[in-house]
């Protein structure tokens, strides 16, 4: 649902994803009979209380860090040039009445108002071309006692929010060989499925009136179940999500939806609907075949298939224990609150050892490339996305990682316009919306502009990303990306811009670490990478930092020639020839840009040197399928 924060008069929207078409006039009457029985029916005294209650509370849980706070401010700002919008909009919520609401619904949902669109690839039923009237729809409508020795790690502070954090030391490198996706199935069998005492309709209603949260993120190494409540609130909050960790629910109609839902995302999001992550993903895939990090985290549309519900449970009983669980704890959360934690995660299985950091791992070593090794992923696509990158054998725990990553950073800040690939192949040349450089792996690229927590790897890559360009420029993007990177392991990075690049990186380490979830996040990281707290801790090694040092890593990581290469493309064939050939690339603008045209004529004849052997191509059906 979607109900718009605007001047302007806005929509409010109900947007559904329909697995079958011929459910589509079902699932659209079923949504028309919850707004048609609002207008004909009270709604529960109960229910329009906690409504509110979870209005306060969302609220409140959003004001850890000065940008949510002034962002919050400019919104409501906006309607009266006043801040005390907020309070006045929250005086308001609290008269809403059942009443209030009927009457509102009688006003504005109503058959004259409502617009319907539907969007299939595949013929909908016939009763999907005319909605029913709110009148006939209003009619159907109404028809463990023991503690866990377990490790903790506490941010103490007044916020009121208390954010808990499992950091679970396993991951996608725990996919058994065929049932690739099992990690991540088997988490979201905790956080967005029931416990054996409420299943997850009872346990969404618990937590509505007051604004619990309780997810899950999966990466190669790590699996954390992030829960965030008032601290008025915290022993509800326990008692309903914490049974999901200890005593799950395990239903058969829990694990079908589930895993339909992940199959969903691969098949339609990752691979469907999302060139840019699709080749992102891909290059991951391509540099680490035949290691545990040799798949997606979402796994594989095989392996998915494969999994049962009995591979579940024994993936739970093996890695959710309480040898393999580090605990994180933020805000102003009280010595009851910490006794009953341990007292839930006791009844864990006990498990073997200690949770592994990443000193207790061996490495994980990738592909090297020899040359450019070229993947071209053929999708009817209007646009083409390329991904450039290489292992390197450099995490955070390493001396040169701070030298890399300011070379990254002035390279290409993630989503930001100071980065030089940016300014090259986006600014000056308008051929993309971005161009950004990675020596750590980028989760929801495209959601955000700083990195997630809690994504701790043993190896990584140096990676270029050039968002997607129209195909005629594909090969002269590709020519850019690989030119200005050559420079500068050739050149290195000048002083004044070494200066530059540091100073910005000693301050954007705060915006890193600005709200509760990060400063958390990062500090179990740290615990992790066997570093010390990871803000005050970078920038100690940015200010002893040369510039010697930086020009030295980038020379000895960084390649412009010996790199993998993932381009998603429409006319594959077409694109092999031309990086074959290897011609000059005679650059197609939109206006005209003489001042360009010396260094496009020696860029365009810059020579990529790909054999023919080196490029293959693949159906995007065949990617992420086994």
């Amino acid at each position: 649902t979607d109900g718009g924060n605007t001047v302007d008069p806005s929509l409010v929207s109900v947007f559904a994803r329909v697995k079958d078409p011929k459910d589509a006039p079902y699932v659209r009457d079923e949504i028309l009979k919850t707004f048609a029985a609002l207008r004909t029916r009270l709604l529960d005294a109960q229910r329009v209380s906690d409504a509110k209650s979870n209005a306060r509370y969302s609220f409140l849980r959003t004001l850890d860090n000065t940008n949510t706070i002034a962002n919050l401010l400019a919104n409501y700002a906006q309607f009266e040039r006043s801040p005390d919008t907020i309070n006045k909009y929250y005086r308001t919520l609290a008269t809403i009445t059942p009443a209030g609401i009927q009457a509102t619904a009688n006003k504005y949902f109503t058959d004259a108002n409502l617009v319907v669109t539907t969007l299939s690839k595949d013929p909908l039923p016939e009763a999907i071309t005319k909605a029913p009237a709110n009148a006939s729809l209003a009619q159907s409508a109404d028809g463990g006692t023991s503690t866990a020795n377990i490790p903790f790690i506490t941010q103490k502070s007044a916020l009121p929010n208390v954010m808990m954090k499992l950091l679970f030391t396993t991951g996608s490198a725990n996919d058994p060989q065929g049932k690739e996706g099992l990690a991540a199935l088997s988490a979201s069998m905790i956080s967005e499925a029931g416990s054996r005492a409420m299943r997850i309709d009872e346990i969404n209603k618990a937590l509505y009136p007051i604004a619990g949260t309780f997810r899950n993120q999966v990466d190669k190494e790590m699996t954390t179940f992030t829960g965030v409540i008032n601290r008025d609130n915290w022993e509800k909050f326990f008692n309903v999500v914490l049974p999901q960790l200890v005593t799950p629910g395990l239903r058969d109609e829990d694990f079908h939806r589930i895993k339909d839902l992940q199959l969903s995302y691969l098949k339609q999001d990752l691979r469907g609907n999302n060139d840019e992550e699709l080749g992102k993903e891909e290059l991951q895939n391509i540099v680490f075949a035949g290691t545990p990090y040799g798949h997606t985290v979402a796994g594989t549309i095989a392996g998915i298939q494969s999994i049962t519900l009995d591979d579940v449970r024994d993936f739970m009983a093996r890695n959710y224990t309480r040898s393999n669980v580090v605990v994180g704890l933020s805000g102003d959360d009280s010595d009851a609150l910490v006794s009953a934690l341990k007292t839930q995660l006791a009844q864990l299985p006990a498990g073997i050892g200690a949770p592994k950091r990443i000193a207790d791992l061996s490495p994980i070593n990738g592909h090297q490339p020899s040359g450019l090794e070229v993947e071209i992923v053929q999708k009817n696509t209007i646009a083409t996305g390329i991904s450039l990158g290489r292992p390197i054998a450099i995490t955070r725990q390493d001396p040169d990682f701070a030298a890399l990553n300011l070379a990254r950073s002035w390279l290409g800040e993630h989503r930001a316009s100071s980065g030089h690939l940016y300014n090259r192949i986006r600014e000056v040349r308008g051929l993309n919306y971005g161009d950004y450089s990675y020596i750590e792996y980028f989760n929801r690229p495209g959601f955000q502009f700083f990195p997630s927590p809690n994504i701790g790897r043993r190896s990584q890559l140096f990676e270029v990303w050039v968002r997607p360009v129209v195909p005629v420029n594909a090969q002269m993007a590709l020519r850019i990306a690989l030119f200005e990177v050559q420079k500068l392991i050739d050149n290195g990075i000048s002083k004044e811009d070494f200066d530059r690049s540091r100073d910005y990186l000693m301050k954007n380490v705060y915006l890193q670490t600005a709200n509760q979830n990060q400063r958390l996040g990062y500090a179990l990281d740290s615990w992790w990478f066997g570093i010390p707290e990871y803000t005050e801790s970078m920038r100690s090694r940015y200010a002893k930092l040369t510039r010697d040092d930086v020009n030295r890593a980038i020379r000895k990581y960084f390649s412009a020639k010996d790199l993998n290469v993932v381009i998603v493309t429409k006319d594959a064939e077409a694109l092999r020839n031309q990086l074959t050939a290897d011609g000059f690339s005679q650059i197609t603008y939109d206006a005209p840009k003489p001042e360009l045209a010396d260094e496009d004529k020696v860029i365009g004849a810059y020579k990529l040197n790909i054999l023919p052997e080196k490029i293959r191509i693949v159906p995007v059906d065949e990617v992420f399928a086994k």
